[in-house]
Order: structure tokens, then C-alpha cells, then sequence
């Protein structure tokens, strides 16, 4: 051991000491108020030691005084780490979490116990540090050099996700909480009369917090607009992994507390589940979670007044909500039943109805009472085995397949009814009346539910199918209104709002659920929906078409993008002015559209001078080629599309064209064959921009 010089002033001597104790250089630079350069000079001129030095040293010279065999413990780095003078101390410690898990954010987390979205941002540019990035390279090249025992590690962490439990990630409990009602808090009377709030039982769920919790073990985290999410690694496959390892190592350490666990599970699963839960049993939907418009519905099917209910209505109604806290509600309360839910197409199951349901277990504080598995998509409730099963009717064989493995299925839910279809239009009642037959059968109970958003068009089956009247069925019409303002929030409201003062036949439409449209619509197939800007990262070639227009008549201008694989049509932007001169309309192409000069724009031909004029702006135009039948040609073509996607805040004016396009009718209302040349200018830009593509034979 070197002898430590004569320091030259106390500083240096209390500098020393505080080192003697472990502490970071840093750290005394800080406590001493002197610059970490002028520490790190005492240190080497001095060459101090700390306690932790010497220690060693000690016991390395009393093993070799007993002459002990001792197995050399590893070291992992991070003692070196800790004395890293050219990193913060939160740098150290990212760079030991960082070797450990491999994940920036969380390990700028765990080191600065920021936010998430700060952990995300900061994480990975952490990483571009010189020092960080050469003491992780040190860390992991010691981590690789021990590699004997990564199979301990890999045998450590199948152990943990196979014996996993979810309550280490989540919290479920029932509280006792105010009623809401209509009109906000409800009071009620006490035998004094004074008035108390009304309170009752809410199922509740927390997560914990995620520094809390082995974060290594989660799948998934998933946030939605029905609430959180959450997936654990799959348990079963660490499970088999586990065996197969022990079969062939039965000797291995960990294979007692495996052993262990495992009896444990089993003497869970010989032993019958609880129906209650989190100590309580389970009591029904609170009624804070029942919009008002369905109150009466509640008790006409505890009644069993109905075996149809059938639910339209406007965006943001809550009718799938309600049909499916309903559909769990009616599961834990008859044990011999089951629940199949239907769509048209099988590929959108997964996205909505199945997360709704998820939502309702959610919300109902049953996440340990029921399994929830995407192969095959089902939900199983685990203490009696009940099923609810999800079906696309794209697919009839499978519906008709469907057993139950014990009592018979009860509930029946069609959504999005207006979809359903059969060989033609007039099929679709029929069509639906046998997947009733084949699924509900069996019992003597059935509950069948119905819900959609009515088309604007009010020949369209489902429209019709509610306005006959039935007396074992019952309609139950909603909209936003009949909803707590709360539930929906202020920037929803706003939206609708602003939706009734520029279109009010469409808001009547989408909000009201009002069939406003004549039945005449030329395009049934147009989608009103926000197209996201990672949508148009991604798409490759664009198409323009520009309509001349002066006054009334307006010029107007598109863009937009045909996906031929889907046969979809996405409008993203356009224009519209009257009385603009071409050279104005060329600069506005130009500077506030970002047409470039190898964008080729495709015109009306009409107006051969107007096209000259673009070209000596500047701008790639030609004339459309148009002639006998290319109207109607064009016009078929686009209403024979899967989908005409329109981002309404983008193009408002196209929105509406499309929305509103009707074919003409005589005296007796009969529909008139042909396209009325009006109001049509923005179609036209689009026919124009289209051209060819609808020209190709075959399209």
C-alpha cells in the first residue's frame, strides 16, 4: 500500500476522509464547495484509498493466511461504475440499469425517476454520450465474459413470468362513492332531513406504479379510449420451457422452488374458485355506469319482457357499452349460459367487440374472474367455464360449428347491423334470422341485441327493419344527449357542436342517428374519418385534379392517393375559391398546396387556355381526356370502390359534395338515370385526377 503524502491544507484531509467513507468525488466536491478537478488532483497526487480498497486487500491476506479455497465471486462492474469520475450519479446508474435490461426509457426512468414521455425522449439520446456509451460497452463486454451463468439467469426469468401474479401490477377493491344521476351528485334525506349524499359500491382498479413492478415480465400495455390494458409474457410456454430444462438438468438449484410453486398452482386449481370477489360478492352494474336512456332497459331484461333489443343511434350513444356490461352482467348471474358475438367481417372483431367486452370485465372489477385469449378469440369465465364466443358472418360455417361445452348459448349480439348482408339487400333480414337459428338454441332463455349507427340512407335494410313493428322486440334510440356530459368530455361536445352550425344534415346524421338521406345517394361507400399523418408518411404516389370554375361555378383542386390493392380512396386536400385568376390559383397550388413542378395535374379540357396558362406558371397540366360514356364510366367506378376515405377537417367541401350527391327523381319521385351536373365540382376534380387509373381495362 503507497504512503499517503502530507496534504497541504484541512480541505484536503476532510476531502480524503469523505472518500475513505464511499463517497463519490462528485459528491464531495459538492459538500466542500470546490471544483470536482481540483478532488480528482488530490486524489492522485495523494493517491488515496478508500475503506472499501483496504477492506479487500484485508481479506485477501487473511485467505491466504488460512490458506482457505474460496470460489472468486464475479465482478459484474458496477462498483467501477460507481466510480466513474467522468459520469453524473444518474449516468451511473443508467448505464448499470441499461447493461441489466437493455432498455433506454426504462432505465432513464429507474436512474432519474422522470416521466415516461421524458424517459422516452432523453433515453435513447443518453446513449450517444461518449462516456455513457464506452462505461455500457465495459459492462456488457463483463456481462459476456460471464457467460457460465447466463443459464441461471434464463432459468430465473422463466420462473418469474411462469409464477407471475397479476396483482404485483394492478390493484382491485370496491369503494364506496357518490351517485351520479342525471343532474349531477344525488342527495337524499336523512331521518332529520338533512340531506346527505347518496353513496354505493364501484368496483375500482389502480396499476402500480410501473418503478414498482418487474417491468420486464410485461407484454403489453395498451392505453385505449375504453381505459388501460395490460399483458404479462405468456406463462404457459415459460412453464413448458421450465420442464423440458429440469428433465434434462434435474439436479439444477432452482428446481426445488419450482417444484414448490408448481404444487401451488395445482392445489389452487383442485381447489373451487370463490365466486366472490375481492371479498365481496359480486353485485350487478353500478347504476353510475348506466347512461339514463338505457334505465328502463335494465329492468325490462331482468323482466325478460323482450328476446330482442335492438339499439341506434348517434357516435358516442354508449349503446355498445351498455349491451356489453349487460352481456357479463347476464353471465355471472346464470351460470348455465353463454354469450356469441357477431360482425359482418371476421378481421374487425378483435379491434372492437372483443376489446370492448374486455372493457366491461374491466369496469365491472372481474378481471380475475374471466381468461380473455386472442387464439382462438374468446373469453372464458374461469370459475364455471362459461364462454363468449366472437364469429364473423363472412364465415357462416364457423357460426354454425359453435358448441357449447355444457347448458346452451343465451346471449346473441349483432353489431354494426346495418353491415350484415346477404346475397343482395333484400337478404340481409334473412340472413341474420338464420344466425339467430343456428346460435340460439337449445334454452329457454335468449337474449338477442342489435345495435348500429343508421346509414344515411333510409332505404337501407336496418332503417327499415326497426320502423316494423314487433312485440317480442323493443328499439331503444340514443344519442350523446342522453349522456353524462362528463363521460364525453369538452372537446368531444365541441366537435359536435361545431359539426351542427357547418353541416347540420350531417351532424343530424352522425350524432342524432337520424336517417337523413333520400335513398338516392350515389356513393354509399364514403367514409368520413380523420386520416392520420403516419397514414401519409406511407403513401406513395399522388394524384391531382383541378375542375375551372369562376362564378357561381367555383375552380376547385384535389389531392389524393388510391391504394389498388384495397381498392381505397383517400382525399387529403383541396381548394376552392370563385372569381380567382388562373395566375392565382397557380400560386396557391404552388405556395400553399406544395405542388411541385414534376406534379402532374390532370384537367378539366374544356378549357384549353386555362391549361396554357398553368404551363407557362410553371406547373405540370394536361387536359382530361373525357369523351362519350366517361361520365358515367367514372362515376361507376368511384361508387364501386371498397372505400372512399374523406378527412372532413381537410376537405369540408368535398366531404359534403360526396355526402350529398343524390341522383334527380320525377314528378312521382322515381330515381331519374344519369348524374346531375351540380354541385360536383370537387367530384369532378377527382374524376379528373383519376382518369388513369379507371381508364385501365379491368378497373
Amino acid at each position: 500500500m503507497s504512503r499517503l503524502a502530507r496534504s497541504p491544507n484541512e480541505q484536503a484531509e476532510k476531502a480524503h476522509e469523505l472518500y475513505r467513507q464511499g463517497m463519490m468525488l462528485v459528491e464531495i466536491a459538492s459538500q466542500l464547495n470546490k471544483p470536482v478537478g481540483t478532488i480528482r488532483s488530490w486524489k492522485n497526487r495523494y493517491q488515496w484509498e478508500c475503506n472499501a480498497t483496504q477492506e479487500k486487500k484485508r481479506n485477501v491476506a487473511k485467505d491466504k493466511k488460512n490458506k482457505a479455497v474460496k470460489k472468486e465471486v464475479f465482478d459484474d462492474g458496477t462498483k467501477e461504475t460507481m466510480r466513474n469520475d467522468n459520469l453524473t450519479h444518474e449516468q451511473r446508474l443508467f448505464c448499470i440499469y441499461y447493461s441489466k435490461i437493455f432498455n433506454a426509457t426504462q432505465s432513464y426512468i429507474k436512474a432519474y425517476g422522470c416521466s415516461y414521455d421524458s424517459a422516452k425522449a432523453h433515453g435513447f439520446e443518453l446513449l450517444q454520450n461518449v462516456a455513457v456509451k464506452e462505461e455500457v460497452q465495459r459492462l456488457q463486454e463483463l456481462k459476456r465474459k460471464q457467460i457460465v451463468s447466463s443459464t441461471d439467469d434464463l432459468v430465473d426469468l422463466h420462473m418469474r413470468i411462469a409464477f407471475a401474479d397479476i396483482g404485483d401490477y394492478l390493484s382491485f377493491k370496491q369503494e364506496q362513492q357518490q351517485v351520479i344521476g342525471q343532474f349531477g351528485p344525488v342527495e337524499v334525506k336523512d331521518e332529520y332531513g338533512d340531506k346527505k349524499p347518496l353513496m354505493q359500491d364501484v368496483n375500482v382498479i389502480r396499476l402500480n406504479d410501473s418503478r414498482n413492478v418487474d417491468t420486464q415480465l410485461i407484454q403489453e400495455v395498451k392505453q385505449g379510449r375504453d381505459g388501460v390494458s395490460i399483458k404479462l409474457a405468456d406463462k404457459q410456454k415459460s412453464l413448458d420451457w421450465l420442464e423440458k430444462f429440469f428433465l434434462m438438468n434435474p439436479m439444477d438449484k432452482h428446481k426445488i422452488a419450482y417444484d414448490n410453486a408448481k404444487l401451488e398452482l395445482e392445489r389452487k386449481k383442485a381447489e373451487p374458485e370463490d365466486k366472490e370477489i375481492t371479498g365481496t360478492k359480486y353485485n350487478g352494474i353500478p347504476a353510475t355506469m348506466i347512461a339514463p336512456a338505457f334505465i328502463k332497459v335494465v329492468h325490462d331484461i331482468e323482466e325478460k319482457m323482450y328476446n330482442e333489443y335492438v339499439f341506434s343511434g348517434g357516435r358516442a350513444s354508449t349503446k355498445s357499452c351498455f349491451i356489453s356490461l349487460q352481456i357479463i352482467d347476464l353471465l355471472m348471474k346464470d351460470d348455465n349460459i353463454h354469450a356469441c358475438i357477431l360482425r359482418q367481417v371476421a378481421d374487425t372483431l378483435r379491434t372492437s367487440v372483443y376489446q370492448q367486452m374486455i372493457w366491461a370485465i374491466s369496469a365491472l372489477g372481474l378481471l380475475d374472474e374471466f381468461h380473455c385469449t386472442v387464439s382462438p378469440l374468446e373469453i372464458t369465465r374461469k370459475s364455471t367455464g362459461q364462454k363468449i364466443y366472437f364469429r364473423g358472418a363472412d364465415d357462416p360455417n364457423k357460426i354454425k360449428s359453435i358448441k357449447a361445452p355444457f347448458g346452451y348459448i343465451a346471449v346473441l349480439w349483432f353489431e354494426e347491423l346495418d353491415q350484415f348482408k346477404g346475397s343482395n339487400e333484400d337478404d340481409a333480414e334473412k340472413a341474420v334470422r338464420k344466425m339467430e337459428q343456428s346460435v340460439i338454441r337449445g334454452g329457454d332463455k335468449a337474449y338477442i341485441f342489435k345495435s348500429f349507427n343508421p346509414p344515411k340512407s333510409a332505404s337501407n335494410w336496418a332503417n327499415k327493419y326497426i320502423k316494423v313493428p314487433n312485440i317480442k322486440r323493443l328499439v331503444i334510440h340514443s344519442t350523446y344527449l342522453d349522456v353524462p356530459a362528463h363521460w364525453l368530455g369538452k372537446p368531444f361536445i365541441e366537435q359536435a357542436e361545431h359539426l351542427r352550425e357547418v353541416n347540420p344534415i350531417a351532424y343530424e346524421n352522425e350524432y342524432m342517428g337520424v336517417a337523413n338521406g333520400t335513398g338516392g345517394n350515389v356513393f354509399d361507400n364514403v367514409n368520413i374519418r380523420t386520416i392520420s399523418d403516419e397514414e401519409i408518411a406511407v403513401m406513395d404516389r399522388m394524384y391531382f385534379g383541378v375542375d375551372w370554375g369562376w362564378y357561381p361555378d367555383p375552380w376547385a383542386y384535389n389531392k389524393m392517393y388510391y391504394n389498388a390493392a384495397q381498392h381505397k380512396l383517400y382525399i387529403l386536400d383541396e381548394d376552392r375559391r370563385n372569381k380567382t385568376k388562373n395566375k392565382e390559383t397557380a400560386r396557391i397550388l404552388k405556395e400553399e398546396h406544395g405542388i411541385q413542378q414534376n406534379d402532374k395535374i390532370t384537367c378539366d379540357s374544356a378549357e384549353q387556355k386555362s391549361i396554357s396558362d398553368y404551363k407557362e406558371y410553371d406547373i405540370f397540366a394536361r387536359g382530361a381526356i373525357k369523351g362519350p360514356g366517361s361520365v358515367e364510366y367514372s362515376m361507376k367506378w368511384l361508387a364501386s370502390l371498397a372505400e372512399i376515405i374523406i378527412d372532413n377537417c381537410r376537405t369540408p367541401h368535398t366531404a359534403t359534395e360526396f355526402l350529398d350527391y343524390e341522383y334527380d327523381r320525377d314528378k312521382e319521385g322515381n330515381i331519374i338515370s344519369g348524374y346531375p351536373d351540380k354541385n360536383n365540382h370537387q367530384i369532378d376534380a377527382v374524376r379528373y385526377a383519376l382518369e388513369e387509373i379507371w381508364r385501365r381495362r379491368g378497373q
